[in-house]
């Protein structure tokens, strides 16, 4: 009822007999070849996967999301006169904060494939609030129009694609994202039935370090009382790392044997830790992210946080921002507004990396003290935006400055406005 009344004034728009229209549910759950049944629920319980899509979730969450007014040939400013503006970066409805909003989107992206969010208007079109949807229980449509609508809730009629913010991943209709789940399904069935053998194995099997065996002459120790006596004299005195490396004695014909891992226990162990890598490429993020170090080094791990910032996460926040300009702005504020996401601070190097590149744009003249200081999340300082030159460079279609010629009043200024 709730939606039929937003569109009591013209009604959803209905499917015209039936002509031309296709349905097409956002979902992503099946079995897989291992005989496991997948779901995005299910699929979240291993480590690797609720690692992955909590980080990137955390990530496009965590960066500043900002509306700019376009001014001039390269410059902006925020647009913080848009209604927009506080949606994308404050509050987009009454309940949940920015953070939560699109930890959430970029959470049902990583799952499903698909972020959809009802769209609520002001009567002069403005968008005044964003209400997320469960995408497994959207139904997307296509009409004679070639546009999309969705049925949000069954029953309840369409919604045209103007009320609708609908973030998409990869896509093969140009409708609906594919649900990464789905697609790997098989690949996460193995890594759900691999850790249902293992969690068997430690259930109903036994895991021994070793046996004390006595030879077949001395015959067995009939009485339990004294089996168990001498098995717990073993444990006391060379169990434990306090008796590690200890010497031990053994009488009536017995010796000890250590056991050692079976070959289907190691298999199980390598199978696990390739699900691991498998999961983590399946996402496009660096092993070492989710908490798998064996190839990260001090000279790598660097470079790789890097690459996840330009590699996996840049498309995702492109796919973030441009669905917002298409959705919340109109086509004629496109040409003046846009959205942005912030990611500077995550392409910051170590301390020592930044300032030699500080010092390398100061010098060369693209980085004023100000600039260095807004990089640094540091106040202005007067005198601060002055750019420097080399001495020895000069404009190629000028004339060169020979030691002779005096300096000009504005070269004296500079110098003395650098010194200050």
């Amino acid at each position: 009822m709730f939606f039929r009344q937003m569109f009591a004034a013209g009604g959803a728009p209905r499917p015209a007999g039936g002509g031309g229209w296709v349905s097409s549910l956002v979902g992503g759950g099946g079995r897989s070849a291992s005989g496991t049944f997948v779901t995005p629920e299910s699929a979240l319980a291993l480590t690797a996967v609720q690692s992955c899509v909590t980080l990137l979730a955390e990530s496009v969450a965590q960066l500043p999301c900002e509306l700019y007014r376009r001014e001039g040939v390269d410059g902006r400013r925020k647009a913080t006169d848009h209604p927009v503006y506080d949606l994308v970066r404050n509050a987009p409805n009454p309940w949940q904060t920015a953070f939560q909003f699109r930890e959430m989107a970029q959470g049902q992206l990583g799952l499903r494939g698909n972020a959809i969010s009802l769209i609520e208007r002001s009567p002069d079109g403005t968008p005044t609030a964003l209400y997320p949807c469960q995408s497994d229980r959207v139904t997307v449509y296509v009409g004679p129009d070639r546009l999309p609508y969705y049925e949000l809730v069954p029953g309840e009629g369409l919604v045209p694609q103007r009320m609708v913010h609908h973030v998409t991943w990869f896509s093969l209709n140009g409708y609906t994202g594919i649900s990464p789940i789905g697609l790997h399904r098989d690949a996460l069935g193995l890594a759900l039935a691999t850790e249902g053998h293992a969690s068997s194995v430690f259930a109903n099997g036994t895991n021994l370090s070793g046996v004390i065996e006595r030879s077949k002459e001395a015959g067995a120790i009939k009485d339990q009382a004294v089996v168990d006596q001498l098995l717990k004299d073993w444990q006391s005195r060379y169990a434990g790392q306090g008796n590690t490396a200890k010497v031990a004695l053994l009488q009536e014909g017995m010796s000890y044997r250590q056991l050692s891992m079976s070959n289907e226990d190691a298999q199980l162990i390598l199978s696990r830790k390739f699900s691991v890598t498998d999961i983590a490429r399946m996402y496009k993020v660096p092993p070492h992210m989710i908490g798998d170090l064996d190839r990260a080094t001090f000279s790598n791990i660097e470079h790789q946080g890097i690459q996840y910032v330009i590699y996996t996460l840049l498309p995702w926040l492109k796919r973030h921002e441009q669905a917002m300009n298409r959705d919340l702005l109109s086509a004629g504020e496109r040409a003046d507004y846009y959205v942005e996401f912030n990611v500077g601070g995550l392409l910051r190097g170590d301390q020592k990396s930044r300032f030699e590149a500080y010092a390398l744009g100061r010098q060369w003249g693209w980085l004023s003290v100000n600039d260095i200081r807004r990089l640094e999340n540091l106040p202005p300082v007067a005198g601060g935006d002055t750019y420097l030159q080399p001495l020895n460079m000069v404009d190629a279609n000028g004339k060169p400055v020979r030691p002779s010629d005096k300096p000009t009043d504005r070269m004296v200024k500079e110098i003395e406005d650098c010194v200050q």
